[in-house]
């Protein structure tokens, strides 16, 4: 390289500040693209290789967007998994609704994070997402108004998962650094992936659940949060934060529509639930992690017992809750009983429990 060109390098790095000298591409509303050197230097130490990981990558993309609240829905059918993350984030207008899932392309010039899973903010989460995975993306999103991300991925034949997506881990409150909770034991499934981001970041309030109770949760806390005056005049829902949309359907039709355009595929049957209040919102998933139990007298050890536990795959596990749904549904016309939530399912070494959330029609 020439003098002058090191001279005029160093002019506009003094007039303009070092960030000239990251940029590649102004894409506009805060979005650049990094120059290849700079893409380099923020080099992440954390790869995707499983679909675990493309949990946290999605966790901490809504975190970087400020988000304050984040819903995580989840399923299987077969070989696919499919993943739905909603926030109320600083959101991606429509023109960059593509390229974000290009290298390099990122809204964090000056905010890199270095967290426990390396380092975020290269431009390179998205485009290592949709590189690992059948789809990836966003369903809706605008500046200001949150995002609804969804990903589709084989976690038979591309992306593996974790066989045991039923346990969840323990989690204790760690007297080394404060009290603060800790995740000490547990496969390192969905589950834990949420509850652990759970744990490093107390200010968020994170929801993990299935796509018909997520929408239950939407519904819900939007119509404790809104007026009714605010959901009864909204001409144009496209106006509305993406997590509030559900609670604007006005029958079961154009829930299972706004249900869609969010990345929550539902049926029209589980809209009339959501509409008619028979599913309980979720809690947050700290609060369900979290066990208050009696202390009890520790048992002498039976060196007899048999400790293999048992596992059933993720596939077979949601079969058997649908399943499970369906046999209800007989009672419930003749005993006139609602499901409040979907079918928990807790397997032991030796048995399997199942547990039904219930309530009576008036």
């Amino acid at each position: 390289m020439s003098d002058d060109a090191d001279r005029l390098i160093e002019f506009v790095s003094t007039v303009s500040g070092d960030a000239y000298l990251k940029v590649e591409e102004n894409l506009g509303d805060g979005f650049v693209r990094l120059k290849i050197s700079e893409a380099e230097r923020r080099q992440a130490k954390h790869d995707i290789r499983a679909f675990e990981d493309v949990v946290v990558e999605l966790l901490r993309n809504s975190r970087d967007a400020h988000a304050q609240r984040i819903f995580v829905a989840t399923s299987r059918d077969g070989d696919m998994r499919t993943l739905t993350v909603i926030d109320d984030g600083i959101g991606v207008p429509p023109q960059l609704h593509e390229a974000i899932f290009e290298p390099r392309v990122t809204s964090k010039l000056e905010t890199m994070v270095v967290d426990r899973w390396g380092v975020h903010g290269r431009g390179m989460a998205l485009f290592s997402v949709r590189s690992n995975v059948a789809s990836a993306r966003i369903a809706s999103s605008d500046l200001h108004r949150g995002m609804a991300l969804q990903v589709v991925a084989d976690v038979a034949n591309s992306l593996p998962e974790r066989a045991d997506q039923s346990t969840w881990p323990l989690v204790e409150h760690d007297p080394e650094s404060g009290g603060r909770l800790k995740v000490v034991r547990g496969p390192h499934n969905i589950v834990r992936r949420v509850i652990e981001f759970a744990c490093e970041h107390p200010e968020i309030d994170l929801y993990l659940g299935s796509p018909t109770e997520v929408l239950a949760t939407l519904h819900t806390a939007t119509r404790d949060l809104l007026d009714a005056s605010d959901l009864m005049f909204c001409d144009d829902r496209s106006r509305m934060l993406v997590w509030q949309r559900p609670a604007v359907g006005a029958d079961a039709a154009e829930l299972v529509e706004i249900a869609s355009e969010i990345g929550l595929g539902i049926s029209e049957r589980t809209a009339h639930r959501v509409l008619a209040g028979d599913l309980a919102p979720l809690d947050p998933i700290i609060a369900q992690a979290i066990v208050e139990d009696e202390p009890a007298t520790p048992a002498a050890p039976d060196i007899y017992r048999d400790r293999r536990s048992l596992r059933i795959h993720q596939a077979d596990m949601d079969s058997f809750r649908r399943e499970l749904e369906k046999a209800f549904d007989v009672i419930s016309e003749r005993y006139y009983l609602n499901l409040k939530s979907e079918p928990k399912v807790t397997v032991g070494a030796n048995e399997i429990r199942v547990r039904f959330s219930i309530e009576k029609d008036d």
